[in-house]
């Protein structure tokens, strides 16, 4: 199948979930318990309407976004996600070539199936930020974050929602580990020989006693900006701003955590409103179009992290079918913000939108 005959997101997970085995599949498509939370993400984005402004002057659009590390190509950019050779050969360096392609910044994980260094010899013209989670063995942390900030990642996200694996049923139906074959260097560097090969034990090894003592340490002793990823209160979002976060990611981890919490667009409002403009916002969780995008910027994001719809393409097509994706979604927001009459995602605001009429019953 050519890649060109695949004309959207759905299109490209229809596909992976023919091609990855059962183990794998559920790992990346999965959440947590009922996965009612995987589920709204999607469906909470259909809960708005776009309320488009006309005869605006659109001959000239711009995607481009400001955000830590400078311009990128498009408000929406490639969220961590672990063991991305499990998808495809080309791995988190395939991925981090289609996002350089696409002009915009690709979070390596922390548990990547790459180092740091390789992901930036693989892209080294690529924009590049890095998502830390806190090990038990601060040794270990310290080595990767360093790693990563001499590389020339412009940005840690340090993930806050993740002390222990999520109940992900999909993982324990399928019996799903990690082939001892797929090298995972920060599991490497923590266990040695001994490494974990299911996520709960995985999770195991994450700090447990972390506060937000940590993020200020962190925010303080760190050269490049320091966002919270995992927020979903005003409330926390008022504590990483005061504890020197540059800015935070509204984020239920995909729906793969604590199940029945909110879809992330539906808590974006009022950590936007708690942020006020002090840091930089980001969202992720369902985003599938770019009309979902345009949803997300009205409610207050500057931008948007897609995990599962780059690893779909990647799944797919390795480095060519994650960039293909990625090219999508720009195109996706373009069409958008022209139909909105809005010449660039600054320009989108909390009046582009509505909620959805309820349903006539």
């Amino acid at each position: 199948m050519e890649l060109d005959e695949l004309i959207n997101v759905a299109d490209f997970e229809r596909v992976a979930a023919e091609r990855l085995d059962a183990g794998t599949l559920g790992y990346f498509a999965g959440g947590a318990a009922d996965e009612v939370t995987l589920r709204d993400n999607v469906e909470a984005y259909r809960r708005w309407r776009l309320r488009p402004r006309v005869l605006v002057d659109v001959s000239e659009v711009s995607t481009a976004v400001d955000l830590p590390g400078g311009e990128v190509s498009m408000p929406v950019l490639v969220a961590p996600v672990a063991f991305q050779k499990l998808a495809h050969p080309d791995g988190e360096a395939g991925m981090a070539r289609a996002a350089a392609a696409a002009g915009t910044a690709m979070c390596l994980s922390t548990i990547a199936t790459a180092r740091p260094s390789e992901v930036a010899q693989a892209a080294p013209d690529g924009r590049r930020w890095f998502q830390l989670y806190c090990f038990r063995d601060r040794a270990v942390t310290r080595a990767l974050l360093d790693e990563a900030v001499e590389c020339g990642f412009e940005a840690i996200v340090l993930t806050v929602d993740a002390p222990r694996a999520g109940r992900r049923e999909r993982d324990f139906r399928t019996g799903f580990a990690i082939p001892a074959e797929v090298t995972v260097p920060s599991l490497d560097a923590a266990l040695g020989g001994d490494r974990p090969v299911t996520p709960q034990e995985v999770f195991a090894q994450v700090d447990t006693s972390l506060d937000w003592s940590a993020v200020e340490e962190l925010a303080s002793g760190c050269s490049v900006p320091v966002l919270v990823k995992g927020i979903l209160t005003a409330e926390d979002a008022e504590l990483a701003i005061g504890h020197g976060a540059a800015g935070v990611v509204v984020s239920n981890h995909g729906g793969r955590q604590l199940d029945v919490v909110s879809a992330s667009v539906d808590a974006l409002p009022e950590v936007a409103d708690a942020v006020a403009g002090r840091g930089v916002v980001l969202t992720d969780g369902g985003i599938r179009r770019g009309t979902d995008v345009l949803i997300a910027l009205a409610l207050g994001a500057d931008a948007v992290l897609v995990g599962r719809p780059a690893l779909w393409g990647l799944a797919v097509g390795g480095e060519e079918g994650a960039r293909r994706v990625l090219e999508l979604l720009r195109e996706e927001v373009e069409l958008a913000l022209t139909l909105c009459g809005c010449v660039s995602p600054a320009a989108v605001t909390r009046a582009h939108v509505q909620p959805a009429p309820a349903p006539f019953v």
